[in-house]
C-alpha cells in the first residue's frame, strides 16, 4: 500500500473566499463516503484563503514570515485528501472520480520510511517513525 496526497489547486473563486454550493458539498460528502467505505481515506480538508495564511521562508537558517494573501493563485492549495491505495494507478482512479466541474488536482506519493536507504534513515529511526505514524492512526480512529 502507498499513501498519496491529492492536492486541490486554488482558483480565483476559492481565493476570493467563495464557499461551495450546497450541491457541491453534498457531492463531495458522497465522494468522501466512497473513499471511507473503500478504506482509502486517511485525511481530507479544505483550506481557508491565503489571506488568512502566512509563509515562512528560510535563508541561511533564518526564518522570515510573510503574511498572505499571495498573488500566484495557480501555485496555491485550496484543499487536499490523503489516501492509502495500492499504487499510483488506483490513486489516479480516485482522482478522476472527484466531483469537480472545473479545477485541477495534483497527485503526489508520500515518502515512507522504507523509501530511504539505511545510511540516511537507520533502521531504528525508521522503526520509531513507523511507531509514531501508527500511534497517530490509532488516535485518529478514536
Amino acid at each position: 500500500m502507498a499513501r498519496f496526497m491529492m492536492i486541490v489547486k486554488a482558483t480565483e473563486e476559492s481565493e476570493a473566499g467563495a464557499l461551495p454550493t450546497k450541491e457541491m458539498i453534498a457531492d463531495m460528502s458522497e465522494y468522501n463516503d466512497q473513499l471511507v467505505k473503500a478504506g482509502a481515506l486517511l485525511a481530507a480538508d479544505g483550506l481557508q484563503t491565503s489571506a488568512k495564511g502566512a509563509r515562512v521562508t528560510f535563508s541561511a537558517g533564518r526564518p522570515v514570515v510573510t503574511d498572505g494573501p499571495f498573488a500566484e493563485t495557480k501555485e496555491l492549495i485550496a484543499g487536499y485528501w490523503v489516501i492509502q491505495v495500492k499504487d499510483r494507478d488506483e490513486a489516479l482512479e480516485w482522482a478522476r472520480r472527484i466531483p469537480f466541474q472545473d479545477g485541477e488536482v495534483e497527485i503526489r506519493q508520500v515518502f515512507e520510511p522504507s523509501d530511504f536507504p539505511a545510511d540516511i534513515l537507520p533502521p531504528e529511526d525508521a522503526a520509531r517513525e513507523e511507531a509514531l505514524r501508527e500511534e497517530l492512526r490509532k488516535k485518529a480512529q478514536q
